[in-house]
């Protein structure tokens, strides 16, 4: 019987969900050789599905690097990437993402779904927890659970014959990796283009595949959004066909996202934010400056907003000063 602390007087016994299933499928690797399930025994293996624009994934990632940097003997992080948007299958965006992010620990790239679906997975992120015998103890989807999840990991390595002590990692979390002010978090993720697009208020609707002229209707109500200018709604993204066009959203949250991209490799396209017709000042996130002024030159997650103050119903306008960006998703926190 494997057991955890959750409290001091609060112990739970650890599950047995199946073998690890391993990593055969991967398309290749980065940060190391390709790992077997085999190899891997004899360790402690976290397993971390992940993709670089997630910002839910990316609220995890200061505990998945401390892990990884403090539980050094017998224990293994290994981050699987399992693309969500198409250019996320780019093996060179892959690596600058995991370079600039510091994920160091080994990373198998996933881009078919086939180790994603060996486990069965549904999520990003995910993590499972497998004993040095290869059995999975213990997953969790989603954000949060770090303290419940480290204790896993120092039990397993108990019972592995290690040499643990109960302190548990303390991380200083930044940029993206601060976590979502839950209490005011009211708008949820919104995809741009027409398979998964909500709350589109554009009048007339979107015209799928096609070049059209949008416009903003005269108010948003929360959650709603809409395109102004020339634009083509194709199936996963929002792309600009003319200079001067924009997108405004209707949002409650502290931080402002937007997953979006430049045209081709090596270009870029400057834009402009503003909140409530005003630049953002001190709200402005890490990818503008006080004056809303950003460009985008990568096929990123870009962050607009980081509010300081009250949170409020506002609607942020991201105008384009270049034709051919690619605007995919918002995601909030």
């Amino acid at each position: 019987m494997t057991l955890f602390k959750r409290h001091a007087a609060d112990l739970v016994e650890l599950p047995y969900e199946g073998r690890i299933p391993g990593f055969d499928g991967a398309t290749g690797w980065l940060n190391s050789a390709p790992l077997t399930a085999d190899e891997l025994r004899g360790k402690v293996v976290l397993v971390d599905f992940w993709t670089y624009t997630c910002i839910n994934w990316l609220r995890t990632l200061a505990y998945v690097r401390a892990w990884s940097e403090k539980y050094t003997d017998g224990f293994v992080v290994v981050g699987v990437h399992t693309p969500e948007f198409p250019f996320e299958r780019d093996v060179d965006n892959v690596r600058s993402a995991a370079a600039e992010m510091e994920v160091n620990y080994p990373i198998a790239l996933d881009s078919e779904y086939a180790v994603w679906q060996a486990f069965s997975n549904h999520y990003w992120p995910a993590v499972y927890i497998a004993d040095a015998e290869g059995a999975i103890r213990h997953h969790h989807f989603g954000e949060g659970a770090y303290e419940q999840t480290e204790q896993v990991i120092q039990q397993l390595l108990r019972d592995a014959g290690a040499d643990v002590d109960d302190d548990l990692v303390a991380v200083s979390e930044r940029g993206f990796e601060v976590q979502a002010d839950w209490a005011n978090l009211e708008t949820p993720e919104t995809y741009l283009g027409y398979d998964q697009a909500q709350n589109f208020a554009s009048p007339g609707g979107a015209k799928v595949e096609q070049a059209r002229t949008y416009s903003v209707p005269e108010s948003l109500r929360l959650n709603q959004w809409a395109l102004a200018g020339d634009w083509t709604v194709s199936r996963g993204a929002a792309v600009l066909d003319a200079a001067g066009g924009s997108i405004a959203f209707r949002f409650h949250a502290r931080d402002v996202h937007l997953v979006m991209g430049p045209p081709a490799r090596g270009s870029s396209v400057p834009f402009r934010v503003l909140v409530d017709g005003q630049p953002p000042g001190d709200a402005h996130g890490l990818d503008v400056d006080g004056d809303g002024r950003g460009t985008v030159a990568q096929q990123r997650l870009h962050q607009l907003i980081r509010q300081p103050g009250a949170i409020t119903d506002r609607t942020v306008e991201i105008t384009f000063d270049g034709a051919g960006a690619e605007a995919y998703a918002f995601t909030f926190g």
